[in-house]
């Protein structure tokens, strides 16, 4: 089952909630809104995505009016908001690059969660080549490798500006997932000990791997509060929707108390950092 078709699925399950609050059948309300009541029955289980106008009838017939903003701002994310990896970067990387460099720039408050390799903002040259490679190889995308990293190199540069603040979170596990090869990963932990801990407007924490299980979760990087961005296998989705915002915030809370900061979060990397050395 693709995440987009979890996403119609979730929505036609809230319709359908709110037709049975209603007190009304398939074919009751199908006549209400003056369709087959086959549509209905489609747009519930996910098979059909409505349209706005379909939100508005719904929600005048079950009488909840205040739900169509919200309705059609879940309806957003299934339609729109929805970018396949490969339509991302049907013109390179780079572009997807410099779209994170357009959306960092307007966020007063950025807190990202990478669960798998480190966040993209505290990465190595040679390590963010790596991931980027890795990247474009799997996805089969045209091989911009070289303007992808140095537009990736240019998202850093929000880092030095004020008025900007970030909480970056890392599962203890990406310090220990090899991207590249082991001098690769000993000069990027030996940047996170240069740069992570010093500067006034980041705060950079690690996610032990002996903390409680929270919920399944992919990396996201919220902005202001008011939207996030969820990375897949397939697809980057977009969220705007409050209630759907309720739920990240939810689990980055858990996951920011979970989390190592300051001497402890130095002394977790330097751990591994004295193993990779002997690899090397």
């Amino acid at each position: 089952m693709t995440e987009i078709l979890r996403a119609r699925q979730a929505l036609g399950a809230r319709l359908r909630e709110l037709r049975k609050d209603a007190r009304l059948d398939g074919r009751q309300f199908s006549t209400e809104a003056g369709w087959h009541w086959s549509k209905t029955s489609r747009i519930e289980l996910g098979k059909r995505t409505p349209s706005e106008d379909d939100l508005a009838v719904w929600c005048r017939i079950c009488d909840v009016e205040l739900a169509l903003p919200d309705l059609v701002a879940s309806l957003r994310n299934v339609e729109a908001q929805w970018a396949e990896w490969k339509r991302v970067a049907a013109a390179g990387h780079a572009r997807r690059q410099r779209r994170a460099v357009e959306i960092e720039g307007r966020a007063k408050l950025q807190r990202v969660y990478a669960p798998v390799i480190l966040p993209g903002l505290l990465q190595t040259e040679d390590y963010a080549r790596s991931v980027l490679s890795t990247c474009i190889q799997f996805l089969g995308t045209p091989d911009d490798l070289d303007d992808a990293v140095a537009a990736r190199m240019q998202r850093q540069e929000v880092l030095n500006r004020p008025k900007h603040r970030f909480v970056l979170l890392a599962n203890e596990s990406a310090l220990f997932t090899t991207v590249g090869n082991n001098a690769v990963m000993a000069d990027q932990l030996q940047h996170l000990l240069d740069s992570a801990f010093d500067n006034p407007r980041l705060i950079f924490g690690i996610v032990p791997l002996t903390a409680d299980f929270t919920y399944l979760t992919t990396s996201f990087d919220l902005f202001d509060g008011s939207m996030a961005l969820i990375e897949t296998v397939s697809a980057e989705l977009t969220v705007v929707a409050v209630s759907e915002l309720v739920l990240y915030e939810k689990i980055w809370a858990t996951l920011s108390r979970q989390a190592l900061y300051g001497d402890q979060a130095r002394a977790a990397i330097r751990a591994v950092q004295s193993r990779r050395r002997t690899m090397l």
